[in-house]
């Protein structure tokens, strides 16, 4: 079978970092592109952190393209505080040595979509605006894409407020558009990723993975949150990238979902109706991980990455 075809538009960002080394490594996907956007940190951080990522890893043939630095609304918001100044935690990666590729990110993904149609996947584990901007631009990307996985929102709760999950509230209006645009957006939660939690013995593990593990996973689990034998940081981009891989590993239900752009205290929430009586579904909503079967397929695929990374020189 042919590997499926994804656009990943991120803010790299811990739990990015750790999504794109399991796509970079499943021989499932095909990475076309990664486009970048002001999130985790802010823009010129996410795309540093993408061009790191590409020549640690050695993906360099991946065009990477910088998109919107902030929300198309709202006064830009970033997770600093728990991604690090640098966005990768304690993570010190080589610099880049390759630039970014030119245009803008917008422009990536309709010309990408266009030339392909129904043939990629848009995965965006980042606020929402670079793919707003392009459902404004060029409204046929919504069926010219294969389909359109995001890491976002929640049903139950948020991390950037009670109410609002931090992709959502980052810019809950290019959200809204989003969700709005006449596609069927497979919301892979809090209610799912929350379950993704690095444990001792998911760490153990990694500390074997060589220069991978000790320059970038283990650095980064350590630094997103306290790691014990029952629970840890929960890597919840990485969800997404594993639900493309192998969908089985979450449940998915039909919902009807629309983003909250007014509330005072609920701003960024989106509101999951499961038993629409007079609307049509636009979103598979998330609803629970196999957790084991998850941390199998990430922990076998980062081996597989840290052998190439081992192999090959770094600066």
């Amino acid at each position: 079978m042919r590997p499926q075809k994804i656009i990943i538009d991120c803010d790299p960002g811990i739990d990015d970092a750790l999504a794109i080394v399991l796509a970079h490594g499943s021989p499932d996907l095909e990475i076309l592109g990664i486009t970048t956007v002001g999130g985790n940190v802010g823009l010129a951080g996410t795309t540093d952190n993408a061009l790191r990522l590409r020549e640690f890893l050695g993906f360099t043939g991946v065009p990477i393209t910088p998109g919107s630095a902030g929300a198309l609304l709202r006064t830009r918001v970033d997770a600093a505080r728990v991604h690090g100044p640098s966005g990768l935690g304690a993570a010190l990666l080589p610099p880049a040595t390759l630039p970014v590729s030119g245009g803008h990110a917008v422009d990536f993904i309709v010309e990408t979509l266009r030339a392909a149609p129904g043939e990629v996947t848009l995965v965006a584990i980042g606020p929402l605006t670079n793919v707003a901007l392009a459902v404004l631009k060029e409204p046929r990307i919504v069926d010219w894409a294969k389909g359109l996985t995001i890491l976002g929102g929640s049903y139950t709760r948020g991390n950037f407020s009670p109410a609002a999950e931090f992709n959502i509230a980052a810019d809950p209006e290019a959200a809204a558009i989003v969700f709005d645009a006449g596609w069927t957006v497979t919301m892979i939660g809090l209610d799912v990723s929350r379950g993704a939690m690095t444990t001792e013995a998911v760490a153990d593990r990694m500390r074997t993975m060589g220069r991978l593990g000790t320059d970038l996973l283990i650095p980064c689990v350590e630094y997103y949150g306290v790691i014990t034998a029952d629970s840890g940081p929960a890597i919840h981009d990485a969800c997404a990238i594993a639900y493309l891989i192998d969908p089985s590993l979450i449940t998915v239900e039909p919902a009807v979902v629309d983003v909250e752009t007014a509330g005072r205290f609920t701003s960024g929430m989106t509101v999951t109706d499961f038993r629409p009586v007079d609307r049509t579904p636009n979103a598979l909503v998330g609803t629970s991980l196999d957790a084991g079967r998850f941390w199998d397929l990430l922990l076998t695929t980062y081996a597989q990455v840290a052998k190439t990374v081992e192999d090959r020189p770094q600066e």
